[in-house]
């Protein structure tokens, strides 16, 4: 999808954890505003605790802004949320967020 179906979906549904979790991840990847990027992760983090990939994508965009103590705790939460069972998979994500935590 393209940033501006992603954006579409946050407008119709705020609190829409795809929506989110897509917007936030396309700015990421096509280099738009962090800022912006890490507003919309944040929420679907809020929305689904356990979803391990809006923790690496806000992760990478909090970095990148350099606030890396608040990326060490959605990392870290990311991490337990698979390890713990909560996350319905995951799994393949968790060496990459070990990764990033160990570069800061």
């Amino acid at each position: 999808m393209d940033i501006d179906t992603f954006r579409q979906m946050v407008v119709k549904n705020p609190k829409g954890f795809l929506g989110r979790y897509g917007l936030g991840n396309k700015i990421l990847q096509e280099n738009g505003s962090l800022e912006e990027a890490v507003e919309h992760l944040t929420v679907a983090t809020q929305l689904d605790p356990t979803h391990a990939a809006s923790h690496l994508a806000l992760g990478r965009a909090l970095i990148r802004l350099g606030r890396n103590v608040d990326a060490k705790s959605i990392l870290t939460a990311g991490i337990e949320a698979v390890l713990s069972g909560r996350s319905n998979g995951g799994k393949d994500l968790v060496p990459e967020m070990q990764e990033l935590l160990r570069s800061l």
